[in-house]
């Protein structure tokens, strides 16, 4: 019986501290051993959110904790992993740096292969870690630093569709959390306070949701949450003003995934449209309802995945470490931090490069 690979990921990029196993199932599923998260919540609170050079003294503090953990967790053997895979980028780069530094220590003090992962694509190919997925399918990753449409066509082949001229949309959300004094991290916290108001009792701005494409736009929202924000004077203002928020990003979402839909079935023509969710935000419920509304709606099969792999985890940077190191491969020792990698090499970032809207 041959010896399914073991692979061990590292990930540092933002303010979690994680590290997983992964290795597959007898039919060669990926399957997780481990998973160890390692949240800094309360080192950023009072600071109302994260403070990179705080997250990464943080990191070098906890790795090698989470680590051991990780391994101690699998039943397996630290001389038993295969390869070492670490995030690289996108994300801060003193918070890299920690990950990644740890992941070629590790890599040459036990001999073994280290793998350089973009979170993106961590988040992208999450869903296979308890599901079956096959290519192609149209993957919407929405998470505090990243909104974009992507054409997953396969294994290492990306086509971006649609992103966001300016704010991601999880930054919209811990933005207008911020301003109506929710404390860090607050985005989460909407969805709770939008089920205690009236959705309809603020008419706030869609930007660009006649025009651009499946591209998105939140910097006028969040400016007009700002402006109102100032005015509010009763809790039910606030629990009213959470829900015309959600309702609005609801519509929004609804409307540029519709066109998401047609540009997708235009590039490739799928003989199985199927519509992947991932990233911090996919763990938002009523956003889940609407697009999985919209999906039964227009045909689509709705994968999500499961909430605790929807944020910031290692079990998906070890399954991108785990399909790299069955096709070997594998990255050399100076491979840098790449605070800004994308997913779609082809593409060029929209922010200030005249993108036609």
């Amino acid at each position: 019986m041959n010896k399914k690979p073991l692979i061990l990921g590292i990930e540092t990029s933002c303010d979690e501290t994680a590290a997983s196993i992964v290795s597959e199932n007898e039919w060669g599923e990926p399957k997780i051993l481990s998973n160890i998260v390692s949240s800094q919540v309360d080192v950023h609170k009072e600071f109302g959110g994260v403070v990179p050079e705080l997250a990464a003294r943080s990191h070098l503090e906890k790795i090698d904790l989470i680590v051991k953990k990780a391994i101690e967790e699998s039943g397996k053997k630290i001389e038993d992993v295969d390869a070492i895979a670490s995030t690289a980028g996108p994300g801060l780069v003193v918070c890299l740096s920690v990950g990644l530094s740890f992941a070629k220590a590790l890599s040459v003090s036990l001999d073994k292969p280290f793998i350089s992962v973009n979170h993106l694509e961590g988040h992208a190919l999450s869903p296979k870690l308890n599901t079956k997925l096959n290519f192609p399918y149209l993957l919407l990753l929405i998470s505090g630093g990243h909104s974009q449409f992507l054409s997953v066509e396969n294994f290492g082949k990306y086509k971006r569709l649609g992103t966001t001229i300016d704010d991601a949309l999880g930054e919209a959300f811990d933005k207008t959390a911020k301003l109506l004094g929710i404390d860090f991290p607050g985005g989460p916290q909407i969805e709770i306070l939008a089920k205690k108001g009236n959705p309809n009792k603020f008419d706030l701005p869609k930007p660009i949701i006649n025009k651009g494409g499946c591209n998105l736009s939140f910097a006028g929202l969040k400016t007009a949450i700002l402006r109102i924000s100032k005015k509010i004077k009763t809790q039910k203002d606030k629990f009213d003003l959470a829900a015309s928020f959600q309702k609005t990003i609801e519509e929004i979402l609804y409307k540029k995934t519709k066109i998401a839909f047609e540009e997708f079935e235009k590039k490739l023509k799928p003989k199985k449209k199927v519509f992947v969710v991932a990233g911090g935000v996919a763990s938002n419920k009523k956003i889940r309802s609407i697009l999985t509304n919209l999906c039964k709606e227009e045909n689509y099969e709705n994968i999500f995945p499961p909430i605790e792999l929807c944020g910031d985890n290692a079990a998906m940077i070890a399954l991108v470490g785990l399909e790299k190191f069955k096709q070997k491969k594998f990255d050399s020792l100076d491979f840098p931090t790449l605070p800004r990698w994308q997913l779609d090499e082809d593409a060029k970032f929209l922010k200030g490069a005249g993108v036609k809207i």
